[in-house]
């Protein structure tokens, strides 16, 4: 190849870069990381970082891990936080200390305790850098340090404090444009305050996103101090994954895998339900054994038998198909098991003889 194929190779690549990055990234997931690094290795910083944060974790940190350490360096101080310690936490303890070395101690310190928290919970999605005011703040000020915010684009609330640092109040961005320069943010505080411990399940925060509806959910210590916001994108993203997740439990998959995770994980994380899976056939065979002398005496019945082993497969996705959605959507506790089992053995019931009265007539026919 000559030097002005690859100087035109690269141009394309960069109009790409800059007026599809969604689409760039989807062929970049196809390359070798080491393509990969060494094509990234020569974009602007804020291509880098558009990059990385549209990779999964796990290929960011591979690609991340390759770069130059000025590239490092600019690619974690741009990146959202808790994007970038999702990246780090995939990297080895050498290579996530290299990276770390690289930047800001605020920035290190605020990434290794966003990858202390276990994953999915309401600490590791949460951003550190919220807008927090004491009560005595006027209107005037919160707007002056907020427009000094550099992603003020995904502010939603400010959060009141008091001298602890711990939370008393919360305020909606809307409320704070429409009052008066010299109002108290104290006096625009909601009455209702809606925060999360950092230990709390993503499942808790899902729940507390549906019931409340809110912009940003604050996050806190178990003191009540203010540690970090989980933004409206990093809250939809949690419902998303809860709803999906809960697609793939149905079938025996584990929430961790993903489409591009290795044969070993999914053999791991698959193999136990598929394990429990001949348990339940040899169950169903069992109770078709009792009529064993049966079959032997009329031979036609044995065409029967896959139409048992359909239905009764057909009836157990049914149950388990509306349970699921029921869990997913909040509308049944799991301390209501009684309740769904004893609905769905009725139902069960029901359907199993309107199937055989249908069934005994085709078959007389």
């Amino acid at each position: 190849m000559t030097r002005r194929t690859r100087d035109a190779d690269r141009a394309l690549a960069e109009v790409l870069l800059t007026a599809f990055p969604d689409d760039a990234a989807r062929l970049i997931e196809t390359s070798d990381d080491a393509e990969t690094a060494e094509f990234l290795a020569a974009s602007t910083p804020e291509r880098i970082m558009e990059i990385l944060r549209r990779l999964t974790p796990d290929r960011g940190s591979r690609v991340l891990a390759l770069l130059e350490d000025a590239q490092i360096r600019s690619a974690l101080g741009s990146l959202n936080p808790n994007r970038a310690a999702a990246t780090l936490a995939r990297l080895d303890d050498a290579d996530r200390e290299r990276c770390l070395e690289l930047i800001d101690e605020p920035l290190a310190r605020d990434l290794r305790t966003l990858i202390s928290y276990p994953p999915e919970t309401a600490g590791s999605l949460m951003d550190p850098r919220a807008t927090s005011f004491r009560p005595d703040a006027t209107v005037r000020d919160v707007v002056k340090r907020l427009r000094r915010f550099r992603d003020r684009r995904n502010v939603q609330d400010v959060f009141i404090v008091d001298s602890e640092g711990r939370l008393t109040g919360a305020v909606p961005l809307q409320s704070v444009v429409l009052a008066g320069e010299g109002e108290l943010i104290s006096s625009l505080s909601s009455v209702t305050l809606i925060c999360l411990q950092a230990v709390a399940s993503q499942e808790e925060i899902t729940q507390t996103f549906e019931e409340q509806r809110i912009g940003s959910l604050a996050v806190v210590d178990l003191d009540g101090r203010l540690i970090g916001v989980i933004r409206q994108r990093e809250l939809i993203k949690a419902a998303q994954e809860q709803a999906t997740a809960s697609a793939v439990t149905m079938v025996g998959a584990s929430e961790q895998e993903r489409a591009l995770s290795s044969p070993l994980f999914a053999v791991q994380k698959r193999l136990p339900w598929l394990q429990i899976n001949p348990l339940t056939a040899f169950l169903a065979a069992s109770v078709v054994g009792l009529f064993e002398s049966t079959i032997a005496q009329v031979t036609a019945l044995a065409v029967l038998l896959p139409v048992v082993a359909g239905q009764s497969g057909n009836t157990g996705a049914q149950a388990l198909a509306v349970t699921m959605r029921g869990l997913a959507l909040r509308e049944v506790r799991t301390r209501q098991w009684l309740l769904v089992a004893t609905k769905e053995a009725l139902a069960g019931a029901g359907n199993g003889i309107a199937v055989s009265l249908t069934t005994a007539v085709a078959v007389y026919l």
